[in-house]
């Protein structure tokens, strides 16, 4: 694949300037690319870099300088929790430098490859291939073609045979050597042999402290001017927790299991332990709608419940908690620090955080005056109980449950070391019934060693006997039921275990069938194409690398995201055989041992001296239990041989119990004296403070602010609807006390916008209501909103307006006031136009002498036609703007001439007063084959207003003026359909609509009420009858009066 073309980058003091003028100011071109093509992309806050939060050191002061790469979206990178840990620690370091960048959307790829640019970090807008270190998160098997498209886009080799270097030449990306590519996460930990190909080194384990040492073995290093792999060998060296690949080789005939060749470099690299701080995962608060859009705090790491199936609970332990007191400070300061209005607790399972009832409740507590939302990922059903279903009930809604029995019969849970039984789970599932649930998520896994057709079909008879048992009346438990093929993982007990993929489609046919047959219950099934690719790739060896490779250069990437499952299935299959793999994905696929076929025979029953009995060692030992493995290198902690009696126990079908909660050791040899890996860290939960009650909202009207803002710069990227949102937060951190709605199924703040602008337009005349529950005086208010508002929101003013008028009705709405607005269009001169005007007009182009066009005639032209006939579809259900509240679609084209109050077109330094943005006005470069750059022309129009929205958009302005235009021919009536909600595309024509800025929005008075005589008149009747029986008593004329409320 050819690369793109690398661009002539900027050197020196002025291109540094221009950098950092264009970062601070939001302003001109972004990353070379001009704002216009910005504009079109889905999004474009993604790669700004300048979310609430983001760090932006200076590039020239930093030692080391590394770029934590997320091979997913923005959206999904955005929310993982260690990537923003990661991103705020090294920031904290002396010398270090630390910027973001993720996988880019197609049409940003595209805009790269039109403008040969290459990724590049969204903080400090450089390219990825300038900086020290790229860190991958590798944190799913099929996550690997996404690394190698992004090293391509960023102008790095993929391998690091590729990028390796003369000896004794110094490291230095900024002499031209290859940043060095290294991967962290679960998947890097656990088996990093099928990518090892691909990076010069892997972090394994926790990277808090791993990372930090890093950079710092990096600055030494750097001053001493090793070369590549003499850096290299100091990291695998000095860091414990660095594996380097090209130190280790696979010898034949040893199941793809790696030696080291280089002398000093450990034989088994451990993995990294580190104690969670939650007030290091305060960090980002992103502008654009993100997975997990809240507030994640750590509570526990690691998990020793010994789920045999499980890989993070044996890659994770030893079991720490985090001190109960820290983890409610840590809530509730970046609750107040973030702006959030939803946070959640983080665990693998979060029900064996044993304080959890009591920091949930505090927390609970503490907040109970706002409008936050707590949820919990993952709970086991045996510990739900009400004090967790308190914790989770959120006022006006309930948060969805989600339990994970994994298995239908109560022998395979025990095989599989669940520890749960059948009352339990009824127990837990009747409370949540108990406490307002009426639909709950369940998730269970097929293929299980040890799995019958019977513990399948009991997937289906443990759903329906929930549902007979949970029921009230006729109403009865909704269930939603998720079905995951069991794929193998890599250092657990059922590590040698294969299903075949024919028996995961009958297993998933029985299922389909039964729970068809239930009420209520959906079921949703994990592609078996998905899961066989996954396990021949997690558990695979270093010639795994060569189909990765294979795959990605024949278009494999975002695999199971949003690429068809079809298209994925249909891709994938023909790289095995293309790389001479297609032996090991039949084993995969055909199934290639099943470690509990000795399940039930008698021999491995009768446990004796020397092992009799057993499958891990003695004479009836299964000797492929102790061929080597390709991650066998990698030490977590887990003894093998504990791993193969542990297979002995499922066998058993013996439970072992939680060692951090039962006390009892369970010998696993990550505790043992000198392995570092530390102790199990379980704290005495506190005591259960008394629940104060949920969230109320508070919807007292006491103050009612109206503020004025202008909206430009980068801030111009963000949606109307994340602006709102940022609005929310920003009020949130200034700890101003919003009234909220109370609405029975979602509180709002009250905070309102006039109108939405367009994603890309700016404004200098944006209109915000705020209500607030407590009177402060209008401009402390505004100062301590605007000082947690991000640059390019600026809060021009701010007025008090009353909250209910005098008669005591409320206040109308802005949306109710709107009299008018006004903008200022840029427009492009389209071809034809544009040669007619240069042949009259020699020597000029674009600033004022572009004011002198035929602009001028078009608009006047305009406004000498009688009407202007537009035909829009009505909207669903509703009104139509510009009928004036016809709720019927029109049959014939409206005239909405009406609307049009002013047309004109002005010169450029009118529209710079009016706060039209410098950049938008300038000449564009040449277009292409070398043409001269469209002019610039500018249109002030001002419409009215109907039904709370402008009537004329800017798109219809412009195909008024194209209509108006004699060359080309007037458009037909009824051919505009743009809205000022799409941007303002323009219709086709003389001239196209290249920026939207809106300068006005008028309001009308608030009318004064007048007064109602009828009303007055039963008022004072009211009053005298009541004064005539306090002064003399009650008669027969005053029956029902004593119905009457005591006004006194």
């Amino acid at each position: 694949m050819d690369l793109p073309a690398a661009p002539v980058q900027p050197s020196g003091a002025e291109a540094e300037a221009r950098e950092e003028r264009m970062l601070q100011a939001g302003t001109g071109d972004i990353y070379g690319i001009p704002r216009a093509e910005w504009m079109k992309l889905q999004s474009p806050a993604r790669y700004l870099g300048n979310e609430f939060g983001a760090v932006h050191k200076p590039w020239e002061q930093a030692e080391i300088r590394f770029a934590l790469t997320y091979p997913e979206i923005y959206e999904v990178g955005a929310s993982n929790l260690g990537h923003i840990i990661l991103y705020s620690i090294l920031n904290q370091q002396e010398g270090l430098l630390c910027d973001r960048a993720y996988y880019p959307g197609e049409d940003m790829q595209a805009l790269l490859a039109k403008y040969g640019r290459r990724l590049f970090g969204v903080e400090s807008r450089r390219p990825l291939d300038t900086f020290d270190v790229l860190g991958f998160s590798l944190s799913y098997e099929l996550g690997g073609t996404n690394i190698l498209e992004m090293l391509r886009q960023s102008g790095v080799p993929v391998t690091w045979q590729e990028r390796k270097e003369e000896a004794g030449k110094p490291w230095d990306p900024a002499a031209g050597s290859a940043p060095l590519i290294f991967a962290g996460g679960p998947t890097a930990t656990s088996n990093p042999e099928p990518f090892s190909d691909f990076f010069d080194f892997m972090a394994l384990g926790d990277g808090e402290e791993l990372l930090v040492e890093i950079g710092q073995c990096l600055q030494r290093c750097r001053a001493d001017r090793l070369d590549r792999e003499a850096t290299l060998h100091r990291l695998a060296t000095e860091v414990e927790g660095v594996y380097v690949p090209q130190f280790y080789l696979p010898p034949d005939g040893w199941g793809g299991a790696v030696f080291p060749t280089r002398e000093g470099v450990p034989a088994r690299v451990k993995r990294r332990v580190s104690t969670p701080d939650p007030f290091q995962q305060i960090g980002l608060v992103p502008y654009v709608d993100t997975v997990h859009n809240r507030l994640t705090v750590e509570i526990r790491r690691g998990c020793t419940r010994g789920c045999r199936f499980c890989q993070p609970g044996m890659l994770t332990r030893p079991a720490r908690d985090v001190e109960p007191s820290r983890v409610v400070d840590a809530v509730e300061h970046g609750m107040r620090t973030t702006g959030y209005n939803e946070f959640s607790l983080l665990s693998l399972s979060c029900s064996d955080y044993l304080s959890l009832p009591s920091v949930g409740i505090q927390i609970k507590n503490r907040l109970k005056d706002e409008n936050v939302a707590l949820s919990l990922p993952s709970q086991r059903v045996d510990r739900f109980d009400d004090d967790i279903a308190n914790i989770v009930t959120n006022s006006a809604k309930r948060s969805g449950l989600t339990f994970a029995p994994e298995a239908g019969t109560q022998r395979l849970r025990d095989i599989i070391n669940k520890g749960l039984t059948n009352e339990e789970l009824l127990r837990g599932v009747k409370t949540a019934w108990d406490k307002g649930w009426r639909q709950i998520k369940l998730y269970f896994m097929i293929g299980l060693p040890g799995e019958t057709d019977a513990d399948v079909m009991g997937i289906a008879e443990t759903v329906e006997w929930l549902q007979r048992e949970v029921r009230q009346g006729k109403w009865h438990l909704a269930v939603n039921v998720t079905i995951s093929n069991f794929t193998p993982k890599p250092h657990t007990p059922f590590q040698w275990h294969t299903v075949s993929t024919s028996e995961f489609l009958r297993k998933q046919a029985m299922l389909r069938e039964a729970l068809g047959k239930l009420f209520q219950v959906k079921a949703n099934f994990t592609p078996v194409g998905i899961s066989a690719m996954e396990d021949f790739i997690g558990r695979g060896d270093r010639r795994i690398g060569r189909v990765i490779r294979r795959a990605w250069e024949l278009g494999a990437t975002n695999d199971s995201w949003w690429v068809p499952r079809t298209l994925l299935r249909a891709l994938h299959s023909p790289f095995p055989a293309d790389c001479g793999m297609d032996w090991k994905y039949r084993q995969v696929e055909d199934g290639e041992w099943d470690v509990m076929e000795r399940l039930g025979d008698a021999r491995y029953r009768g446990q004796g001296g020397g092992g009799k009995g057993r499958v891990d060692r003695g004479v009836l030992a299964d000797e492929r239990l102790d061929a080597p493995l390709p991650w066998d290198h990698i030490d977590t902690g887990i003894a093998k041989w504990w791993l193969k009696a542990d297979l002995q126990r499922a066998l058993e079908a013996a439970t072992v119990p939680d060692c951090s909660h039962s006390g009892i050791c369970t010998e696993c040899g990550v505790c043992d004296e000198g392995e570092n890996f530390g102790e199990n860290v379980v704290y005495e939960p506190p005591p259960i403070p008394a629940f104060e009650g949920h969230y109320r909202p508070n919807s007292t009207k006491a103050q009612r602010l109206r503020f004025r803002f202008a909206k430009t710069g980068d801030m111009v990227f963000v949606g109307h609807l994340d602006l709102m949102k940022t609005f929310d937060r920003a009020a949130r951190r200034a700890a101003l006390p919003v009234s909220a709605d109370e609405s029975p199924f979602a509180v709002r703040q009250r905070l309102y916008a006039a109108l939405p602008l367009p994603l890309g337009a700016t404004s200098a005349c944006e209109w915000l209501e705020v209500v607030l529950t407590q009177r402060f005086e209008a401009e402390d208010v505004r100062a301590r909103l605007q000082a947690q508002l991000p640059a390019g929101l600026e809060l021009l003013s701010v007025e008090e307006v009353a909250v209910k008028k005098i008669d005591g009705s409320n206040g109308e709405k802005m949306a109710q006031l709107l009299d008018s607005v006004e903008y200022y269009l840029v427009l492009d001169e389209g071809g034809i136009q544009q040669q007619a005007a240069q042949q009259s007009e020699p020597g000029t182009s674009g600033g004022e002498a572009a004011d002198a066009s035929p602009l001028q005639a078009a608009v006047a032209a305009a406004l000498a036609a009688p009407e202007f006939l537009v035909e829009r579809k009505a909207k669903k259900g509703g009104g139509w703007r510009g009928t004036r509240g016809n709720k019927k679609k029109p049959s014939a084209p409206a005239d909405l001439r009406w609307a049009l109050q002013e047309l004109q077109a002005v010169p450029a330094s009118r529209a710079l007063v009016a706060g039209v943005p410098a950049e938008v006005l300038a000449p564009a470069g040449p277009g292409p084959d070398g043409a001269p750059p469209p002019r610039k022309h500018v249109l002030r129009l001002r419409t009215a207003c109907a039904n709370g929205n402008p009537v004329l958009t800017p798109a219809m302005a412009v195909d008024m003026i194209n209509r108006a235009t004699a060359v080309p021919p007037p458009a037909a009536p009824g051919s505009s359909s743009g809205g000022e909600e799409d941007g303002g595309g323009a219709a086709a024509g003389a001239y196209a609509l290249a920026h939207i800025h809106r300068a006005e929005i008028r309001l009308r008075p608030m009318p004064v009420p007048q007064p109602d005589h009828l009303k007055l008149r039963s008022l004072c009747r009211m009053e005298g009858h009541l004064a005539v029986a306090q002064a003399g008593g009650r008669g027969p004329w005053s029956q029902g009066l004593e119905n009457r409320p005591d006004l006194e």
